[in-house]
């Protein structure tokens, strides 16, 4: 259970592709038009060997669209890589895990959990073959050059009235070992990775996305950029999209 894909949510799918692509420094993204049947438009830029997707509502009553009207920009969805999706639907099945989409292609199978039977986020299970492959990110993707294939999306951290409870359903449904005590939260361990889950806040009272742990090749460099397009900025966290991304060097 890798991270592999983080998803944003955005209003203006222009200004969200455009703060990523200048604060990442990132090639030009692909764009899928099979997202269309969700109702969205979206642009994948590569990370490392991870993704960054922004996506935005073609129509209000999509699912995006709603969550939007809810939440504001934000964080949206989380896809995780497995080495076996068959294994990972027997579980679900067990714990009465819905899904809510899923798909078969020869490279990739992939299948979006049902956010109420999870919590603060849609995560999507996805095994790609080979494991490098990775459909989503379009036909021609390649590793970003030198020591930029070596960024990193090392972790996301989730908000809820409840961290105990969020972390426990988490590691339960994505098999992993219990969660442990972290700072204010809770942790869950990925491969590779780490998912925390921390108390909600008076100005951010709802469930979910809270932020992402982000691993760059010049940390400094990056939050000057931030600096200079009038983002939030304090210490090593910069706000993007109503999410708090937290940058550091990579290990």
């Amino acid at each position: 259970m890798r991270i592999r894909q983080i998803v944003f949510a955005a209003a203006s799918l222009s200004e969200g592709r455009a703060a990523v692509a200048s604060l990442f420094q990132l090639a030009p993204p692909f764009r899928d038009v099979g997202v269309q049947e969700f109702g969205i438009d979206n642009a994948v830029f590569v990370f490392g060997d991870q993704f960054i997707e922004v996506i935005s509502p073609m129509h209000p009553g999509s699912a995006c669209g709603r969550h939007i009207e809810r939440h504001g920009d934000s964080g949206y969805m989380l896809l995780v890589q497995t080495d076996s999706l068959a294994r990972e639907r027997e579980r679900f099945d067990a714990l009465g895990v819905r899904h809510v989409w899923k798909g078969e292609h020869p490279d990739i199978s992939a299948m979006h959990l049902h956010p109420k039977d999870v919590g603060a986020a849609i995560v999507s299970v996805d095994e790609p073959r080979p494991p490098t492959a990775w459909r989503w990110g379009g036909p021609h993707w390649t590793l970003q050059p030198g020591a930029a294939a070596r960024q990193r999306v090392r972790g996301l951290t989730l908000r809820s009235p409840d961290p105990e409870r969020l972390a426990r359903r988490w590691a339960q449904v994505l098999g992993r070992p219990d969660p442990v005590r972290h700072g204010e939260g809770w942790r869950v361990a990925m491969t590779d990775g780490f998912a925390d889950v921390v108390p909600c806040t008076p100005d951010r009272p709802l469930e979910g996305v809270a932020g992402f742990t982000l691993e760059v090749i010049d940390p400094p460099a990056l939050l000057a950029r931030a600096h200079a397009a009038g983002l939030a900025v304090a210490g090593d966290r910069v706000r993007l999209m109503g999410v708090d991304l937290t940058i550091r060097p990579l290990a």
